[in-house]
This record gives C-alpha cells, structure tokens and sequence, in this order.
C-alpha cells in the first residue's frame, strides 16, 4: 500500500457514469466528499469521463470551455425533447446521439428498434451546422434506434423513399423498402466525426441488428428483418452518396449506435475513439503521471467493462505507471483475477456496501447511490490516506 506523503495523497477521480443513476461528474464528486471526511490534506484531483454516451457532451464542456447551446428536438418516438450542442472556439461543435436517440428516453414497452427513428439527431447536427460548425463530433452510444441514421438523413434534407417515390416512415424496418434519397444532406461542408468505441460493422452476425438489436426490443425475427433492411439502405447511400465508401455495411465502426456510424461514414465523415478524445481532453495522460492512486468506476463492473471501455484504459494506463487503481461500481460481477490482469488493485460494489442482492444491495445502490459512494470514498480515505 503506498503511504501518505508529507504533503498528503495525490488521488485522480476518474469515474464514468454510473448509468440509471448518477452522470461521471456526480460520481466523482460524491466519492471526493466521503474522502476529504476522513483526509482533508489529501490533493484530490477530479476528471470525469465518459466515452461517446450520455454525459459526453458534459465532460467535454468541463474540459473545453465554450458555449452548451441549448436545442429542441425529438426523442426516439417524436416526441419533443431538450438536447444541446457544445461549441468551442476552434469551430467544433460536440454533441450527443443519446439525448435524442438514447435508450433511456423509452420505456421498456416502448423499445422497438424497428419504429425509433434518429431524425433528432439530425436536427441537433443542423443546429450545429447552422451555428457556423466547421466540425462536427457526434458521441455514439446508448442508443435506441437501428434505422442506420435513416431519420438523421431526412432532418438534414436527404429523405429515404421507396420504389414508388413516397417518404418511408420512420424506423429500422420501413427500410426494407428503400429504393433512393431525395435531396442532399445540408451539411454546408463541415466535416462529421463519429465518437465511439464500438468497431462493429453495420452488417452481419457482428452487425448493429444482431448484436446490439435485442437490447433495443428486437427479437430475432426483427433482428433477421433489421439486417436485411439496413443492407438496402447501406446499398442506397452507396449509389446516392457521392463521398460513401464501397463496401460501407463491413467497415469497421458502422454498427455503432444502430448504425449511426455508418451513417457518418456515408456522409464522408470518420470514426475516432470516444474514450481517446475524452482522455486527451482532459489531460488525463499528464493527470496519471502526477498522483499516487486513481479511483475510476461504473455502474456495471462486469467481463464487458475489461474489453474497451472506460475503466479498463484507465486501469490499464495506471497499470503502465505502477499506480494503484480502484474500482467503485453499482455492482461488481468481475472476478479478483480477471480484474488484477487489467490493472485493477481492488473493486468496491454499492450493492455489497448495501448489505448484498439478499438484503436489498440493488434497489438501495439504484436509489441513494451518492450516498453510497460518500461511504465508500470515506472507507477508502481510510485504507489508503494513512
């Protein structure tokens, strides 16, 4: 255990989001007020990330500066809903697919990828557009839909048609009978990128229907029916789009967010790492050279946390430092062993703080989790600060 200095511990708080419950800022903070209970001389360095989901465009704006402009849109299903844009000075507009797209925005009876459309979307890249962005960075992650940005084409001036001419509705399955787009996406030459650690195609058994598809509602008829509607669609925008790379349904990255990254790829755009430009926002590089301990965390901490995702490049990037990493989670399903191979030095779990799964761990972690990760910070100042 790495002892206190004179000067006290220096500790980076370098949470993502705990999902359902609290955004990364919140975490973190929640876990630096439980420390300074018990160490207050410690040096508690906070930098909140996030990957290209929800919380994107908050942790960029702590980092960044510029202006968050607020922007009307529609959810998954229409209905109006507030989203926003982040706009910087360099020209760069950073915004969220999940505040008009996000799964969270449906209840559960109402996810059916084959209806959810992206049309907001598109209306919070116009107003990126319209703001005079020369650059547009689009977070891709928690999304609803699986319509390929079909409905994003249609808010920016590009609408899905059939055989017949006629506007399709909204959603993944209307596709199957894409024949062409009318009109050309109003994108007045700014550039878009896609923000996402997802390197799935948009087609195939590794694609957006079939892997992500059942976790929007789909069964797997629906899953056999998205597959094969995006397919057309992907054909579509490689005959209508003049920028659309050949072979657009297997590029690495396009399966992301039910396909919206792929859209941004016919659109002439390109995938970047979502957690990579977090990370070199905030300086975090430079952050972990400078502390003596790192706290990162989830909701979930499970086989998939250690395969891309936030904790784990943290962990990782500790790991190369000969830092200490800890993990606080919602819940911890990751063995000791698994979790050690990572970087991981110690896991601590909200549902176990709780009393466990049998004594009501899970509803008391989903209802007063900031004051959970208060009492976790505070055990944590204890076994590491002294």
């Amino acid at each position: 255990m790495w002892a206190a200095t004179l000067l006290g511990m220096r500790v980076l708080l370098c949470p993502d989001k705990f999902a359902g419950t609290l955004p990364a800022q919140e975490v973190a903070h929640a876990v630096a007020t439980g420390w300074r209970e018990v160490a207050q001389g410690d040096e508690l360095l906070i930098r909140p990330l996030a990957d290209g989901g929800p919380g994107f465009v908050a942790v960029l704006a702590d980092a960044l500066g510029g202006r968050r402009i607020p922007v009307p849109t529609v959810d998954p299903l229409g209905r109006p809903t507030a989203g926003e844009i982040l706009l910087t000075d360099d020209g760069t507009a950073y915004l969220e697919s999940a505040q008009a797209c996000g799964l969270h925005l449906l209840a559960p009876d109402e996810r059916d990828p084959k209806t959810t459309t992206s049309y907001g979307l598109g209306l919070l890249v116009t107003a990126a557009v319209e703001h005079g962005a020369r650059t547009v960075v689009i977070g891709l992650g928690g999304s609803g839909t699986n319509d390929a940005g079909a409905g994003m084409f249609a808010a920016l001036g590009a609408t899905p048609l059939d055989e017949a001419g006629r506007a399709l509705p909204y959603g993944g399955a209307a596709l199957v009978a894409v024949a062409g787009l009318d009109g050309v996406p109003r994108l007045r030459d700014a550039t878009l990128v896609a923000a996402s650690d997802v390197d799935n195609p948009l087609l195939g058994l590794h694609g957006a229907s079939s892997v992500y598809g059942p976790q929007k509602g789909a069964t797997r008829e629906d899953v056999l029916l998205l597959d094969a509607a995006l397919e057309r669609f992907a054909g579509v925008l490689e005959k209508d789009l003049p920028g659309c790379p050949a072979g657009l349904g297997a590029l690495p990255g396009g399966g992301a967010a039910g396909g919206l990254g792929a859209a941004v790829l016919a659109l002439g755009g390109r995938c970047e790492s979502g957690i990579g430009l977090v990370t070199r926002a905030i300086g975090l590089e430079a952050a972990l050279d400078a502390v003596d301990l790192v706290i990162t965390g989830e909701g979930s901490f499970d086989h998939q946390s250690l395969r891309g995702k936030v904790v784990a490049g943290v962990a990782g990037a500790a790991r190369d430092r000969g830092v200490p990493c800890v993990v606080v989670a919602g819940r911890v399903s990751t063995g000791r062993r698994e979790a050690a191979s990572a970087g991981v030095t110690d896991t601590h779990s909200l549902v176990e703080h709780f009393g466990g799964e049998e004594h009501g761990g899970v509803e008391a972690a989903m209802s007063r989790p900031a004051e959970g990760l208060r009492a976790l910070g505070a055990r944590l100042a204890g076994q590491w600060s002294r």
